[in-house]
């Protein structure tokens, strides 16, 4: 009854009073946010971004606490492509703005934090982003409404009572409350988020660390030289970036501790439930570890003197020896205490419980108008893609604008149509730059959308292949006739916390074996029509869509450039005219006149530029270099170019035959044999 009265209360508090309208309403100023608002901005949307610091990236203020990021930097790449230089910097957001590339605020392979906030600011600053400071949202609740964009809005209040009603909401608050775990003895635990970072105040002891991440092995880092031994210990068994593939598992910059474990110098892991655990202090205020079953039916208070430890039955028990410190190193959950129940903004399961639930197309699985952008939106692909971390949400933040732009406001997903010649050139191009394709592979892909006959293509970029079977719906693009999705994989077994991804032969190299490529490279689906619901749901198990029509991988590349002509380039063009039923290949204006005397049919090079007059003019110079290469055969009679330049581009059509005198022959017999 009272939590019956207290909501009417509650109720009649928000119907009371007066709100402040956005269509869009972001909560977070952190790199999400800041993104999203940019795309907002350019489009001239009505929006707000609320931030409850003085300052944008409140998180990179306090974290990593030791203020290293383990965001790579990379200042050259050999390219000058900016599209290119994009998957190998993990830190700077997406604009028009040159002044704004991350490399220009620090040369650092592994910058400062610091560094991130003040890029940050200047990031908000700079592009005069609509962010209003010092306003924490502390309730979101919803009002049916029918007029709606979604059937409702969203209200919400901040902490000075102040309200605001907006048809969107985009939530980017990222994972910041720290994952706790409560057992008997909690209260001895230092949190990463309050511990001393000064290594001087570990000197000479004894350090526990609950937690197998990066922050705990970064904390570890920061006191190995000074502590008699560090254990670490967790449920699950330390997972190396380099062998998951997973860029949010331990990285290299961070291991130290795995060599002074291996190398038997005192330091070492151990797997264990950490809600088994119990900790009992003693008189001389040491933290002794014990298991909670052996606390049952006993008098926690009356001391350790009264408490069987578990070297009391098992004299050489792994952590038998007391500690000094133990510090809780466990990451952080997302805050769902001020969304109202009406929302339905509920958990994940397993794994992701620390994330909303969203669907593939970062929209909440319970209301509609709801996107979780960021950090937090992290649950579609956790622990497969880069989706938690600025170099992948920078491209699915722009994805979700994009399904925006088109659900509200009649703007279909962007596009660029070509003729069907550069089918093969557009692939090519976009496998060795598109950053987006790169960083977040298996989740966002490029579609192919085929015109009629085959004769022209539409191509969108970096769609989410979750929601394919959404395609048309999401996008206002059709897809009658069939379509290729291009997509970056590794292969199927070659990551995994267990796997040996530096094995002899672990590389292919030939175009035939292609499809056994471990490290990352392209792969075209193709299907004739639209995958379904029914069919993405029933795709095969680590697939990221259905089975094809047909499937193509493109040979993976030690330097990661798919150009190599008898590699790369051949196969894919004849995987591509398999499925077309088409010759994709660029001819000569003299064989697209042979052609023309012999087929039926017309490659569509010579359909869209021979006989349309198009084209580059010839000349005996390209001429001779094509009869030499072997790309023509050499039908010249005769050549009365008599002195002039061979290289003359002054000559008239006519005298251009003229030049090249083709037997009378053979033409005539070519004719009665197409005749026939």
């Amino acid at each position: 009854l009272g939590l019956a009265l207290y909501a009417g209360i509650q109720g009649s508090a928000v119907s009371g009073a007066s709100f402040l309208y956005h269509d869009y309403c972001v909560i977070g100023a952190g790199p999400a946010g800041l993104q999203a608002a940019y795309f907002l901005q350019r489009a001239g949307r009505d929006y707000v971004v609320f931030e409850r610091s003085h300052a944008p990236g409140s998180f990179f203020a306090l974290y990593p606490r030791h203020r290293k990021l383990i965001s790579i930097n990379k200042q050259y790449t050999g390219k000058s492509n900016s599209e290119f230089n994009l998957r190998h910097d993990w830190n700077s957001l997406l604009s028009h703005d040159r002044r704004l590339l991350f490399r220009r605020y620090s040369r650092d392979f592994f910058p400062n934090a610091d560094t991130m906030v003040r890029y940050l600011e200047d990031f908000a600053s700079l592009l005069k982003l609509r962010v209003q400071y010092n306003t924490a949202i502390i309730h979101v609740t919803l009002e049916r409404n029918g007029q709606a964009w979604n059937g409702h809005y969203f209200l919400l209040t901040d902490q000075d009572k102040k309200n605001y009603k907006c048809s969107s909401l985009l939530v980017a608050t990222g994972t910041w409350v720290p994952n706790v775990v409560n057992f008997p003895g909690s209260e001895y635990v230092e949190g990463y988020e309050t511990v001393s970072i000064n290594p001087e105040d570990f000197a000479g002891q004894t350090v526990l660390i609950l937690g197998r991440g990066n922050s705990a092995f970064e904390t570890a880092e920061n006191i190995l030289g000074v502590t008699n031994f560090i254990h670490m210990v967790s449920r699950s068994r330390v997972r190396l970036s380099w062998a998951t593939h997973y860029v949010g598992d331990l990285r290299a910059i961070n291991n130290g501790l795995l060599d002074t474990y291996q190398l038997k110098s005192l330091d070492g892991l151990l797997e264990g439930n950490l809600e088994d655990l119990a900790i009992v202090k003693d008189k001389k205020g040491k933290l002794h570890i014990t298991l909670r079953f052996y606390l049952e039916n006993r008098n926690f208070s009356a001391g350790i003197d009264s408490i069987t430890l578990p070297q009391d039955e098992l004299d050489n028990f792994a952590t038998r020896a007391p500690y000094d410190r133990v510090i809780r190193c466990l990451g952080w959950k997302f805050d769902f205490s001020i969304y109202n129940r009406s929302l339905k903004l509920m958990p994940g399961k397993g794994d992701i419980k620390k994330y909303p639930q969203i669907k593939p197309s970062y929209e909440s699985r319970g209301t509609p108008g709801l996107f979780v952008l960021g950090t937090a939106s992290h649950s579609v692909d956790f622990r497969k893609s880069a989706g938690g971390f600025i170099h992948g949400f920078r491209y699915t933040t722009r994805a979700v604008h994009r399904l925006l732009e088109h659900r509200h406001h009649g703007v279909p997903w962007p596009s660029t149509v070509y003729p069907i010649t550069q089918l093969t050139n557009s692939i090519i191009k976009r496998v060795n730059e598109a950053s987006g394709l790169y960083q977040m592979f298996s989740v966002l892909a490029d579609i192919i959308l085929l015109r009629e006959n085959a004769t022209a293509f539409e191509y969108l970029e970096e769609y989410p292949v979750g929601v394919l079977a959404e395609l048309e719906m999401q996008t206002g693009r059709k897809a009658p006739n069939g379509l290729f999705v291009i997509i970056m994989e590794y292969g199927r077994n070659f990551s995994g916390a267990d796997k040996d991804v530096f094995y002899y032969n672990r590389a292919v190299g030939e175009a035939q074996h292609a499809w056994q490529s471990n490290f990352l490279h392209p792969v075209i689906y193709y299907y004739k029509q639209l995958p379904t619901e029914h069919e993405m749901r029933l795709r095969p198990p680590e697939w990221p869509l259905p089975r094809p029509d047909a499937i193509h991988h493109i040979v993976e590349d030690f330097l990661t450039d798919w150009t190599a002509p008898n590699a790369h380039i051949l196969p894919l063009r004849r995987f591509l005219e398999n499925c077309l039923s088409t010759d994709l290949r660029h001819f000569f204006a003299e064989s697209c006149f042979l052609f023309a005397f012999t087929h039926q049919k017309l490659p569509p090079f010579c359909q869209q530029g021979y006989v349309r007059m198009q084209g580059l003019m010839g000349s005996e110079g390209l001429r001779r270099h094509a009869v030499q290469a072997g790309l023509l055969q050499d039908y010249t009679v005769t050549d009365s170019s008599g002195d002039r330049p061979p290289d003359s581009h002054d000559r008239s059509q006519d005298q251009l035959l003229r030049d090249h005198v083709i037997p009378v022959r053979p033409l005539q017999h070519l004719v009665n044999a197409k005749d026939e």
